[in-house]
């Protein structure tokens, strides 16, 4: 059984749209939704540094289209035929286009109306998130807890993603968890999915309320729990309120366990999930689409592993 997931914020890197876009009709595409959403997806996939492409209002639509584009190089989705699909964090609404629950469009409008909430919201308080690496979780949890910090990914593989103020963040650099062998800040602009993106919420709740969302055609896995969700009113409505509550990639990778996954798919900019189901889940079949070069070895997998 195959899944087809999606990266979160964090995984873009400067430049990484470029060789997708020298595929026949991408750039056209691009700059249909570039017009669509008033944001130049292309020159920020291409010519943008990093600190520009790190800010939330660009990552974000910048990480939905590069999925979208990375995903129907592969196929028509009923050709693919995965049994399951998820995102962590923002890919949950990419996600939801290769479940049939938002056409690209509306994906795209809903995407950048979310980072732009969210930016907003973490411009009133400078936070940030710290990767813990090592350690028991159940000990890190309840050490954050005790630093006033959020678990606000628990990713499964032992890596939980810590978030807070960052003058929390600087107490935790000096007090770890018991095991915890180092900090790693991560390249994001705020304490997402934690109560400091509240504000986005109520944001994000009025655009989603202008959509007309379709029921899965795929098993949609939450982030919220693991658990595959049936309706697209409830896909939506998980979108919204998931901005302000903590990732559970761990429980996701269990419902794939427990679909019976056999490989893993990561789309564009592929590498983050695919490394943690690579600890996870031992024996499944990774596969991350970097550039279009991986879509031959993908269409492999997708051949032999696919509904």
């Amino acid at each position: 059984m195959l899944v087809l997931v999606a990266p979160g914020q964090g995984a873009q890197t400067p430049g990484f749209l470029t060789p997708w876009l020298e595929l026949p009709g991408a750039a056209a595409r691009v700059a249909a939704w570039s017009d669509a959403i008033g944001l130049d997806l292309a020159h920020y996939g291409t010519q943008a540094d990093a600190d520009q492409i790190r800010d939330t209002a660009v990552a974000q639509p910048l990480l939905v289209a590069a999925g979208i584009l990375s995903a129907s190089a592969l196929g028509d989705l009923a050709d693919i035929a995965p049994g399951a699909v998820a995102g962590h964090s923002v890919g949950e609404i990419t996600a939801a286009t290769f479940a049939g629950v938002l056409d690209d469009t509306a994906a795209l409008t809903l995407v950048r109306k979310r980072g732009l909430a969210m930016a907003e919201a973490a411009a009133i308080t400078e936070t940030g998130m710290s990767a813990l690496l090592g350690g028991d979780p159940e000990v890190s949890v309840a050490h954050l807890e005790k630093l006033g910090l959020t678990p606000a990914n628990v990713n499964g593989a032992g890596q939980i993603v810590a978030a807070g103020t960052l003058e929390q963040l600087a107490l935790l650099n000096d007090d770890k968890p018991e095991g915890v062998r180092k900090v790693v800040p991560l390249k994001v602009a705020g304490a997402f999915h934690t109560l400091h993106m509240a504000p986005a919420v109520e944001t994000l709740a009025a655009a989603a309320k202008e959509l007309s969302p379709a029921d899965p055609k795929i098993a949609y896995v939450s982030n919220k729990d693991g658990q595959a969700v049936a309706t697209g009113a409830e896909v939506l409505d998980r979108l919204v309120g998931q901005v302000a509550n903590p990732v559970r990639w761990d429980l996701c990778m269990e419902t794939f366990r427990q679909l019976g996954v056999t490989a893993l798919i990561e789309v564009c900019p592929g590498g983050t999930l695919t490394g943690l189901a690579k600890r996870a889940l031992p024996g499944v079949k990774t596969l991350a689409l970097k550039t279009p070069d991986d879509l031959d070895a993908a269409r492999e997998v997708i051949a032999e592993h696919s509904a």
